[in-house]
């Protein structure tokens, strides 16, 4: 017996031993498998990325949730994993926050300024290497991604110069011995829901703004952009770090519409930003309403660019090219649809088939490739189905059109004419490169096109006429939150408010007087005299 129960402990300790080792083999395959390992790469280590990275930051990092792979859209590769934030991390993270708040917003706002400063200095220090991630995460090509943290860091000099000039005005009281005055206060914690497109840029829009004025902030990336929320949210705890600052000022929780949810439904979050799609914004809008919080929302557009007679060719050519191929077209401000008026229509056409045929694809870590991979598989079937209606309701393919083999999501820019103005195809929204060319008389049937669509972001006019110019940016010209004038629809300065009309949320992001989102604003009248007269002259006696 006891040597028996020897033989089988011996082979319960041999087959313990196989299977570990065989687990040891697995992980090991698995491990160098990543991206993160291969050595291709050395801007993720030194961003701080590794095999398992914590998806969540509520003052410390942890990350109890599902573990989720990060996957390239250049070939389909993993990168890394994240192991994602569960919704008590979540409740422990607004927890954290609010007490941030009490020592954040006894903080001068100038000294707030000035962290939000060395916030945008240290972005420039990983400008590169984040701009790099940025490409291989999203798909990005690095001038791109470059570009995006260029944005963030300009926000954080924009916060600088704000931190120092926003407030209230002080009114003339009609009331003898009285002042009357305006004061702009924080509201508390921003919740920032970010899209896969611009992961960092539109999360810097609204923490550098919202920082100044006194809020803290919760990110929640895209489920598909993890790697970049962590890698910036890292770069913002060393400067929080070094100024001693509480932690949960700024934390992060990677995952998915669960966490998105919570925020929405959350009374301790009195702003939210959505950025996304119409319908998921809409149901996000419906909930912080139902509440009485603030929603800020940035949804789609299905942008024009209208083309008169009388335009400047050797800019409506590279403008188009840029706003509508750029980012693969999946920024919300690229240009969908073209509109040309007859007598320059086919000269137009025949220069930007030339241009399409030679925006050199492929890998956008390459600095002389102009357009990489779609983000996902989804998008290249979103691609698709465009096309397929676009053709079945009379289009034809004048570039592109093809999804191309081998590794990654890439597919072809691609332009369709031969359109009606209301097709179904023409008249809703496809995130992706295709690019819908339409013939117009005149300007006002052309503004009319302009405006006859759901959504209401971005639009341009290109014409050398002032007439023109003004009939466009007055009452009865241009629906849009943005109207340009001889420039894309795409590419906005951080400068002005961001936002759209309609379906595109009607939220304004960014620059000019956005800040007053994440304020709440009290009108004060002081009585510093002896009496106490009434408003209106009324007499109660």
């Amino acid at each position: 017996m006891a040597a028996s129960m020897l033989r089988r402990s011996a082979l319960f300790v041999r087959s313990s031993q196989n299977l570990l080792a065989n687990c040891s083999v697995v992980h090991a395959r698995y491990s160098s498998g990543l991206l993160v390992n291969s050595g291709k790469y050395p801007f993720l280590q030194e961003l701080g990325i590794e095999e398992e990275n914590h998806g969540a930051f509520t003052g410390k990092w942890g990350g109890k949730g599902e573990v989720i792979t990060s996957y390239s859209p250049i070939n389909g590769e993993p990168i890394a994993t994240v192991r994602q934030a569960t919704l008590e991390e979540y409740d422990e993270g607004v927890k954290n926050a609010q007490e941030a708040w009490q020592v954040w917003a006894d903080v001068p706002a100038p000294q707030r300024g000035e962290i939000v400063r060395q916030i945008g200095d240290a972005l420039r220090v990983k400008k590169n290497a984040i701009g790099q991630l940025l490409s291989l995460e999203v798909g990005k090509i690095v001038a791109e991604g470059g570009g995006e943290i260029q944005e963030f860091i300009d926000v954080c000099d924009f916060a600088v110069g704000l931190s120092r000039m926003f407030g209230g005005r002080v009114l003339p009281s009609e009331r003898p011995g009285h002042a009357l005055i305006e004061q702009w206060n924080p509201r508390g914690h921003t919740g920032i829901i970010t899209a896969f497109n611009f992961p960092t840029a539109v999360f810097g829009w609204n923490a550098g703004i919202t920082m100044v004025c006194g809020n803290t902030c919760l990110w929640k990336p895209a489920p598909t952009t993890p790697l970049c929320g962590i890698a910036v949210t890292k770069t913002i705890q060393s400067v929080l770090a070094a100024n001693k600052m509480p932690p949960a000022v700024m934390t992060l929780m990677c995952g998915g519409s669960d966490l998105g949810d919570a925020i929405a439904r959350d009374e301790r979050v009195p702003i939210v930003s959505f950025t996304g799609s119409t319908q998921v914004g809409q149901k996000v809008g419906t909930i912080v309403q139902e509440r009485f919080g603030r929603c800020i929302l940035e949804l789609g557009g299905n942008n024009a660019i209208i083309v008169l007679e009388d335009a400047d060719l050797d800019l409506v050519i590279p403008a188009t090219l840029f706003a509508s191929v750029g980012t693969q077209g999946q920024r919300c401000t690229t240009t969908r649809r073209l509109i040309l008026h007859k007598k320059i229509y086919d000269e137009v056409l025949e220069k930007l088939k030339k241009a399409y045929s030679q925006v050199r694809i492929g890998d956008p870590l390459d600095e002389n490739i102009l357009y990489g991979p779609m983000h996902s598989q989804q998008g290249v079937d979103i691609y698709k189905n465009a096309i397929q209606n676009a053709v079945a309701q009379g289009g034809k393919i004048e570039a592109g059109g093809k999804i191309l083999d081998g590794p990654g999501h890439y597919v072809e820019p691609t332009i369709i004419s031969g359109l009606s103005h209301d097709s179904p195809v023409v008249q809703s929204e496809a995130f992706a490169p295709v690019l819908y060319v339409l013939k117009t008389s005149n300007l006002e049937e052309a503004i009319a096109w302009n405006n006859e669509v759901k959504q209401g972001l971005s639009s341009s006019l290109f014409t050398k006429n002032p007439g023109n110019l003004f009939r466009w940016l007055g009452p009865k010209g241009s629906d849009c939150g943005i109207v340009n004038v001889n420039i894309p629809t795409s590419g906005a300065e951080i400068g002005g408010a961001f936002g759209g009309e309609k379906h595109t949320g009607g939220g304004r992001e960014s620059g000019s007087d956005a800040w007053k989102q994440y304020m709440r604003r009290a009108t004060c009248t002081i009585n510093y005299g002896d009496d106490l007269p009434l408003a209106q002259g009324l007499k109660f006696e």
